[in-house]
């Protein structure tokens, strides 16, 4: 079974900015940073729709980025995470990240791509295999926004 999520479906956002550890020498972030803020934007979802243990048997399984732009140190960040389709027990999300405008220059897309995870059993520990998604999660995922 797969589910195509509608215009609407929940997203999660973080905000943030561009700190020196997340950039190189000359003040550019790294091409992983966008990796934590996704994560983030993510987590912010999964929590507000209660789904608290989420993350332990939920991995990452694909990862596809487009960096569209740089970001520098000082820079505010906005990061937004959706859910767009939903599989017996993978699911597939897009994510957009944003720089706020910053010393003249306008806001703009620095980064968007997508990301499959796959849902696991609980102790995963000697070995993971996927297992379908909890019904209540689903529902959470794909009911109408809270």
């Amino acid at each position: 079974m797969t589910t195509s999520l509608r215009a609407g479906s929940p997203v999660g956002v973080h905000r943030t900015r561009i700190e020196w550890i997340d950039t190189d020498a000359a003040g550019i972030y790294h091409n992983s940073t966008v990796v934590r803020f996704v994560e983030a934007a993510e987590a912010s979802l999964m929590d507000g729709l209660g789904l608290h243990g989420y993350f332990p048997v939920a991995p990452r399984v694909r990862y596809e980025v487009d960096f569209d732009a740089p970001m520098f140190f000082g820079q505010d960040v906005c990061t937004v995470v959706e859910p767009v389709r939903i599989g017996t027990s993978s699911m597939t999300f897009a994510f957009e990240v944003w720089g706020e405008e910053f010393r003249g220059r306008p806001r703009g897309r620095a980064a968007h791509g997508r990301y499959v995870t796959v849902h696991v059993g609980g102790d995963h520990h000697g070995g993971a295999a996927s297992t379908p998604w909890p019904k209540e999660w689903v529902a959470a995922l794909t009911g109408p926004v809270r």
